[in-house]
């Protein structure tokens, strides 16, 4: 029975740590789209200098 237990303690703390690396990299994904989103700022230079 221990050694159920000693799989399962192993197991889930893989799990978790795996879990934290997905949800890192998920935010670091949606930083790097916004970023690249904002880069351009082309657009919204022409765009305010087109009302003056």
């Amino acid at each position: 029975m221990s050694e159920t237990w000693t799989g399962m303690i192993i197991g889930g703390s893989a799990l978790s740590i795996a879990m934290l690396m997905v949800i890192g990299h998920y935010r670091r994904e949606r930083r790097r789209a916004r970023l690249l989103r904002h880069l351009d700022h082309y657009e919204w230079w022409h765009q305010t200098r087109g009302r003056m």
